[in-house]
């Protein structure tokens, strides 16, 4: 797992520890965040219908961003402990936003006291070799947000950022 780090700008808050992993699979990719902390502090979405939900961000989430090495093209997930999910291209940083063809998004996610843990399953085209960002967006229930990651660029949390990107597969 990678350790994932607390944007500096960010209050510390109940959550101690994020990390994560991902590996590439024949038909995309499959991930797993590990959240550790005082978990009955943060806003868990509660379990839904798994399906396309825009603004999951806005509150505990997880994301994935996916560049290829080849040109300025990535895919944005974002993965709810609801098991809802969202997933975008982008043509550039942030330009043309369109809803990525996925042919499957599967969520599971078992949380205690001290540790929260969401799996995913992804099925949908991901080319390789590729440049690949893991962030965790957990939101308390006095209404503080905190973003993490495996790194920021300087300046305000910005997961679109290439600086994000620290893993590469191939």
């Amino acid at each position: 797992m990678h350790s994932l780090i607390l944007h500096p700008d960010c209050a510390e808050g109940p959550i101690k520890a994020v990390s994560a992993d991902i590996e590439a699979t024949d038909g995309g990719c499959r991930a797993r965040f590990r959240v550790q902390g005082d978990i009955d502090k943060i806003k868990v979405p509660i379990h839904a219908h798994s399906e396309r939900t825009d603004f999951l961000w806005k509150t505990t989430c997880f994301e994935i961003f996916w560049q290829p090495h080849d040109g300025t093209y990535y895919r944005e997930f974002n993965l709810s402990p609801s098991s809802r999910w969202a997933c975008y291209d982008f043509d550039d940083f942030r330009k043309n936003s369109t809803d990525a063809p996925v042919h499957a998004i599967s969520i599971a996610c078992s949380y205690n006291d001290g540790e929260l843990v969401l799996e995913a399953s992804i099925a949908t085209d991901l080319p390789l070799p590729a440049d690949v960002a893991l962030n965790a967006i957990v939101e308390d229930y006095d209404g503080n947000i905190q973003f993490w990651a495996l790194a920021f660029a300087e300046g305000k949390p910005e997961f679109h950022s290439t600086v994000c990107r620290a893993i590469t597969l191939d």
